[in-house]
Formats: structure tokens, sequence, C-alpha cells
């Protein structure tokens, strides 16, 4: 059955049994003010040099989704360059958020996410979940992942099942902290969606 069947198969069990442990949503934090300094203080280095410095940084890109939350009817996502592994013991992931993203306060409250690593062709799959307002799982095909029920997006590379962990500030930025509950590989050998200088690799 392997590691990622048996968790679903104890999942299963304890919710049919009611005993099912209930993990409070993240909370998600308010919407800041953006401004880091002051306006008396001398400003950081600038925005747009430090875009295209950083820009030379290649980057996998994956896309972050969550089930449903309670009293919501359809499933959440957001096109995710900022992710990283970040503790083998406890097995650890973490990926950043902007604190004005309208997606994130739908992940904590769903309390669990699962991490699709994008391959080469799935470019306008990325775009899709890279835009807000629209329904971005029309016609993109997925199935539940084994712990958290996120979709788990037909072709990607790779999945990492995760519980939101820990939420931490940073600037701007959110650093979501999620432990990994299960994880897997698509049998594809393709290579992975990169972003680099403005544009996918």
């Amino acid at each position: 059955m392997g590691q990622a069947g048996t968790a679903e198969a104890a999942v299963r069990y304890l919710r049919s049994t009611g005993t099912a442990p209930v993990r409070p949503p993240v909370e998600a934090l308010p919407r800041p003010e953006l401004r880091c300094v002051r306006a008396d203080e001398r400003a950081p280095v600038d925005q747009g040099e430090f875009r295209r410095v950083l820009g030379h940084f290649a980057t996998g890109v994956t896309v972050v989704t969550a089930p449903p939350a309670d009293g919501e009817d359809s499933p959440a996502g957001f096109a995710c360059q900022s992710f990283s592994s970040l503790s083998l013991d406890p097995p650890l992931v973490a990926f950043m958020a902007g604190r004005t993203s309208t997606t994130w306060p739908r992940i904590a409250r769903a309390g669990v996410f699962c991490v699709n690593v994008l391959s080469a062709r799935q470019r306008e799959l990325c775009r899709r979940f890279a835009v807000s307002g629209a329904d971005k799982f029309a016609g993109v095909v997925h199935d539940a992942a084994p712990v958290s029920g996120a979709p788990r997006l037909a072709g990607a590379l790779a999945w990492i099942d995760c519980t939101a962990h820990r939420v931490h500030t940073g600037g701007d930025h959110l650093i979501v902290v999620g432990r990994v509950n299960a994880l897997g590989t698509s049998d594809t050998e393709e290579a992975p969606l990169l972003f680099h200088r403005g544009r996918f690799l």
C-alpha cells in the first residue's frame, strides 16, 4: 500500500469513528501597511534593482493548493516560486505568500495544503493559477492528495501533502511552514519549470 496509502486509510478510519484529530485553521494575519521604513528614514535598496538582481536566481515553480474550507464551494490555489525544503527531521517545507494575497486566507482556513511541482510543459497551468478572480480549477485535471484532500494536479513532477505548521512574518510576505504528511513523484522524466530573469526556462 505504501506510506501514502497507509496514511489515507488511517485518516478514513479515524473519520469513520469520529476520532480523527481536528486541527484548528492557521490564523490569516490582517493585511498590513506595507511600508517597511518610515518616511523620514533612508530608503532601502531600490525595489527595481532588488528585483533585477534577485531575478538572476533561477527558481522552480509550484502551485500550492488547498481543499475547500468550511462554508466554501471550491478549492483554492496559487502559483508560487518561493518554495523550499526546510527540515528533514521533522519533515518541513516552506513557501512565501504575499500578505495582500486573497488566496492565502483560504489556505489558512483550510489548515492544510499540497505543493505541486510543475513540469516544463505546464507553463499555461502556471499562468492560470497566477491570476486572481477566475475559476482556476475549471478544466484542470486533479485528484485529492491522500491526507489533506487538497488538489493534486495531473502532470506535476512531484507533490507534497502538508499540514500548516507555523506562519512567520517577513516584510510584505508571510513565511508559511508546512509539516509533510505524504509526498511522491510522477513517472515522467520531464524537466522542471524554471523561472529566471522574468521569464520561464
